[in-house]
């Protein structure tokens, strides 16, 4: 990656962004944050500019500099990138941390967080502006859709679908072949045995709705 990188959010996520860029020799320009208190802080050496809305550095974005978005609420997400594909055109980059495994075979998005020891299996597909934590696994023919946050620890088993939006929380179990719908939250350590509706939550082990 030849441009420097704009992150938007100074939060925990923008952190470990920041580290996944630095491990990859790609060069931070600064964070864009809504939080006026984080305005001119420092976190390591880069500095938090503005505004994730301030035109001065936005217009850099797709001719001097690229674009991610480390924003952990899919709402918030949402709303910035619909600003960077119609004002500036642009789609944000991939953030893959160098200890993560994402296979050839796959196919991975835009905007995607992978943080270490994750892995994507072969034939495994990742959309885009995804989130998937330390040592999360998408094993092979898995498919997860866009805005998918997977917790830490948590396993994607083989030919399972997770649809957009929905949340898997750090150390659950997606059993081969489950899907879970659109929106759905999987409360951390579950083992989700059999199909989750839309916008529904479950929890426990077997997982069931609450």
């Amino acid at each position: 990656m030849e441009n420097p990188i704009l992150i938007f959010g100074a939060g925990n996520l923008g952190k470990i962004a920041l580290d996944i860029f630095n491990r990859n020799n790609v060069v931070v320009y600064g964070f864009l944050d809504d939080n006026k208190e984080l305005h001119n802080q420092e976190i390591g050496d880069i500095i938090v500019l503005g505004d994730t809305d301030d035109d001065g550095f936005l217009k850099l974005i797709g001719q001097k500099t690229e674009a991610f978005v480390a924003l952990e609420n899919n709402k918030e997400r949402k709303k910035l990138i619909e600003m960077l594909n119609n004002r500036r055109k642009v789609m944000p980059v991939n953030a893959v941390h160098n200890t993560a495994v994402v296979s050839a075979e796959a196919f991975i998005g835009h905007g995607n967080l992978v943080a270490a020891r994750a892995v994507v299996n072969p034939y495994a597909t990742v959309g885009n502006h995804c989130i998937l934590h330390a040592s999360a696994v998408v094993d092979i023919n898995a498919v997860v859709g866009d805005y998918v946050q997977i917790g830490a620890g948590a396993i994607i088993n083989s030919e399972a679908t997770v649809e957009e939006g929905a949340f898997i929380g750090s150390g659950a179990v997606i059993i081969s072949g489950i899907t879970i719908g659109k929106n759905a939250r999987v409360g951390a350590g579950s083992v989700v045995i059999e199909n989750v509706a839309e916008g529904t939550t479950v929890f426990g082990n077997p997982a069931k709705k609450i």
